[in-house]
């Protein structure tokens, strides 16, 4: 959605403006161009932060549409929310810089004023995949070194199958009129994680194609309220 979309960049505009550094990079090139990093709305200080992961098929970023609207909706819910901007080309490289950015958070935390207690991944499409590995099988296994697993995932519209046995907490959406992300391989999913006892939710929304976002004045606005308050419960 054009309009939210400008109001977003806006936004982020004014928090530069103000003198606030929005903007972290965590991979360089031999140019000294950022090719992987973290953009940063803040919430209120010491409160638990979120990483969003946008989606784009591992071929390009969608943070415009799928990352920094989400994230100022939740830091406006005092969330200090994160946007990872990763490489593309591979699952792999993805989530090797969705774990750098973990790391990255935990070793400035007192820098940056968040908690580390009870994070969260945020991911639509592909970058819900992200999510859904880091938090199957955590940052260690690529290339991190935070151990501890986020509270709880949130996945919007993919097709991920994979479990591990051991996941966090799961929220997922996905619309009825999906072409990409077939609804049954994640209500499928949502359905083996709760037999293994992991807090589990699906939700299928009528009438909704692939890559809704926020959903903002269709049938699906609304759910990240409902995943901000999925997560919150199920934080230990």
């Amino acid at each position: 959605m054009p309009k939210e979309s400008a109001e977003v960049l806006n936004y982020m505009k004014d928090e530069v403006l103000k003198g606030k550094k929005i903007f972290y990079p965590l991979k360089t090139a031999s140019n000294g161009r950022p090719v992987a990093g973290l953009f940063f709305f803040r919430g209120n200080p010491d409160a638990p932060f979120a990483i969003i992961c946008p989606g784009g098929g591992f071929q390009y970023v969608g943070a415009i549409h799928e990352g920094f609207p989400i994230a100022k909706f939740l830091a406006g819910k005092g969330i200090n929310a994160f946007v990872i901007v990763y490489r593309d080309g591979s699952a792999q490289a993805a989530c090797d810089d969705l774990a750098q950015g973990v790391d990255f958070i935990f070793d400035h935390a007192k820098e940056l004023q968040v908690s580390t207690k009870n994070y969260s991944l945020w991911g639509r499409s592909a970058g819900a995949r992200m999510a859904a590995y880091l938090g199957s099988y955590g940052a260690t296994e690529f290339g991190g070194k935070t151990k501890q697993r986020p509270s709880a995932v949130i996945m919007e519209y993919t097709g991920h199958s994979d479990i591990s046995g051991s996941e966090p907490a799961t929220y997922a959406v996905v619309g009825d009129q999906d072409g990409i992300a077939s609804p049954w391989t994640m209500e499928q999913r949502i359905k083996r994680l709760k037999a293994q006892g992991t807090p589990a939710e699906f939700r299928l929304i009528r009438g909704m194609p692939h890559g809704f976002g926020l959903g903002t004045g269709t049938p699906a606005e609304g759910w990240a309220q409902e995943a901000l308050d999925f997560w919150l419960k199920n934080s230990k």
